[in-house]
């Protein structure tokens, strides 16, 4: 027995068919209505229903999760922050400016000379503001990821497991300046614990090549900080660095010498500071 068919363009729908109108209402459509226009009104409704409903709203992430993950950040770029400072490389969120150091606590003979050199320096018209702390770096400035932090100080310490406590001392003044020539440094030149020093940057160094990072510099002069000024003032200081040294070598009672108790090695990372005793 032989069937036969219509074609799928004579198709019409033989039952009628119910269909949801702008309103929301049920509606019937005739067996006049056409496949393809019972699905086009199909898909007309269900955009005017998106469009009725409005954008999707995100939860919000949970407190306890945002504390797990903390994403602390340093101040700005501004240089009103930073008493005019600029920075050698432009601060991003998650970047820490990161370097390694032996701290100096000052004594009442120390800050005395200070401000006689400070006043000795203004009167030469170079205005020195003196360092909020002292300290004699082994490393120089990096920036590290928030992530590499954790590694990066296990890796320091690991390394300094046989480095033993040394005292170095510093009386010859010398002036620097960074490599940008933006910031002009009077600082104190270190005369004996050279080699100890020397040893403890070659540690250092290791962990800054582990991690892919600037070394100190090849012919290092360690040296303690102790005041600076925005732009280069390198030629105005050293004319008068004589005059400087003089109040140094003739303090009080004879020549004042700058002592480090290098037992306890730092780390700064950001506004995080990790310590690393040193063998006794």
């Amino acid at each position: 027995m032989l069937v036969g068919y219509s074609s799928s363009s004579d198709e019409e729908v033989e039952n009628p068919s119910e269909l949801t109108d702008s309103t929301g209402k049920r509606r019937t459509v005739s067996s006049s209505v056409s496949f393809e226009e019972d699905c086009h009104d199909r898909a007309e409704n269900k955009k005017m229903r998106i469009e009725q409903q409005g954008p999707k709203t995100r939860l919000p992430v949970p407190g306890c999760l945002l504390a797990m993950f903390p994403e602390e950040e340093e101040p700005d770029n501004d240089t009103s922050l930073h008493d005019g400072r600029i920075r050698s490389f432009k601060h991003e969120r998650g970047n820490w400016a990161t370097y390694v150091y032996f701290p100096y606590p000052p004594d009442e003979d120390f800050m005395e000379l200070l401000e006689e050199l400070l006043e000795v320096a203004g009167a030469r018209g170079v205005l020195l503001t003196q360092q909020r702390e002292f300290h004699l770096s082994v490393s120089q400035t990096v920036v590290l990821k928030h992530h590499w932090i954790q590694p990066f100080t296990e890796s320091l310490k690991g390394g300094l497991t046989s480095c033993k406590r040394f005292v170095c001392s510093a009386g010859s003044l010398r002036v620097y300046s960074n490599a940008e020539r933006t910031r002009t440094f009077l600082g104190m030149e270190v005369s004996a614990g050279h080699a100890q020093l020397a040893e403890i940057m070659k540690m250092v160094d290791k962990t800054m090549i582990e991690f892919r990072l600037d070394t100190f510099y090849k012919d290092p002069s360690f040296h303690v900080s102790l005041a600076w000024c925005v732009g280069d003032f390198t030629a105005q200081l050293k004319e008068g660095l004589k005059e400087l040294q003089g109040l140094v070598d003739h303090h009080e009672e004879g020549a004042l010498l700058l002592t480090l108790d290098c037992r306890d090695l730092r780390c700064r990372a950001g506004n995080k500071t990790f310590s690393f005793p040193l063998q006794s």
